[in-house]
């Protein structure tokens, strides 16, 4: 992959090639940033800009045999470490690695629900197990192809068991010679701190509206230039939540009737003392945790409430213009916005967002959305 493939982040580009023009690569870097803002995209390119004997002062070549390699992910030096779910299909990420180069080669931006959608575990939550360690050990060991580096991409290192990070550290303490890790995560904070002490930041920010829109133009000539600024603003610096946004619609409707839901039944037990209601919030609860549902679209669901809590702050001001909702969430919130206000917004968001790192921790999800019930009651008034 190049760089002129990823949308935006001129600055982390600019940081990358200046890098290695200047003789300065770390032997491990972790790449932060929200979800859908190009993080693999970037290390990949980076990879494949190091290895390039006709790099330019802003990309790789593309056309050498290095670059040709990388371009298919088929770099004998390029290596990978990704969540999996073990079972018949293997126990390491080397019997799942074609699944996932074709993930990335038809998808530049995807997320953990795709890729499990695409190991056909939707339901299921994966891991980097102790046994992917010693794999790591035994391809960085080897001979590179050439003089360069070995590389080592682990995408979402946060899926480490301890077991497995703690091994990792001894092999950033103590890395095989001309080894490069690029470490890609979007919960840094759950990594040990031993190993966040060992690895040099690479922070990719979120992208700008007029990136996204810009980026969405190119990519849909039909898209008119309205529509994707509103698209945009809904992706929140994420293209791609802009990209699931242009695809929504089935989920997005059950998230809506999912979201009234909740907040009605809140709002019935907490004001108006119905506590039948109470009961309904009970079954909300179980259906949302129901095993069928799976962890991503949980999380999924949360970060709509989420954007629909923010939009509904934001009706209050009565300025259309910086309101982007479908035409059904914009007739809920001709009844529901007066209910969000200076004195619960900030309390709702916490709450909402607490309960979706609960959930990508494997909380259980009962308990974590019942109690999300319980302060709804509270806070919605």
């Amino acid at each position: 992959m190049r760089f002129c493939e990823i949308i935006g982040q001129d600055d982390v580009k600019r940081q990358l090639c200046q890098s290695v023009q200047d003789g300065r690569i770390a032997h491990a870097q972790l790449f932060t940033g929200l979800s859908g803002v190009g993080k693999l995209g970037l290390a990949l390119a980076y990879a494949q800009y190091i290895a390039c004997p006709n790099r330019t002062n802003e990309d790789s070549c593309g056309v050498c045999p290095s670059c040709l390699q990388y371009q298919k992910l088929q770099h004998p030096d390029l290596h990978f470490a990704f969540p999996i779910v073990k079972g018949d299909d293997g126990d390491v990420c080397d019997d799942f690695v074609e699944k996932f180069r074709n993930l990335i080669l038809e998808n530049r931006y995807f997320d953990l629900e795709d890729w499990y959608r695409a190991m056909g575990v939707e339901t299921k939550q994966g891991m980097i197990y102790e046994k992917e360690s010693s794999e790591i050990l035994r391809k960085l060991s080897l001979k590179s192809f050439g003089d360069g580096y070995k590389v080592m991409v682990i995408w979402q290192p946060e899926k480490m068991n301890a077991t497995c990070a703690n091994k990792l550290l001894k092999l950033l303490e103590e890395p095989p010679t001309k080894t490069l890790f690029l470490l890609v995560s979007e919960h840094p904070e759950l990594l040990l701190s031993t190993i966040l002490s060992r690895v040099q930041e690479v922070r990719v920010p979120r992208l700008s509206e007029e990136t996204i829109a810009s980026g969405l133009c190119g990519e849909y000539a039909w898209l008119g230039g309205d529509d994707a600024k509103a698209i945009a603003h809904m992706a929140n610096g994420s293209y791609l939540t802009a990209l699931k946004t242009m695809n929504e619609s089935e989920d997005n409707q059950g998230y809506f009737d999912d979201f009234v839901a909740l907040m009605r039944n809140a709002w019935l037990v907490g004001q108006k003392k119905d506590y039948s209601a109470l009961l309904k919030l009970r079954q909300w609860s179980n259906d949302m945790a129901d095993s069928k549902v799976g962890r991503e679209k949980q999380k999924a669901f949360l970060q709509y409430a989420q954007r629909q809590i923010r939009e509904n702050y934001i009706y209050n001001f009565a300025c259309p213009e910086m309101n982007y909702q479908t035409e059904k969430e914009r007739q809920f919130s001709t009844r529901f916005a007066p209910f969000i206000h200076e004195g619960n917004v900030e309390k709702m968001m916490d709450e909402l967002g607490k309960a979706e790192q609960q959930i990508g921790q494997n909380g259980n999800a009962k308990i974590i959305f019942f109690d999300l019930c319980l302060q709804m009651i509270v806070l919605v008034k």
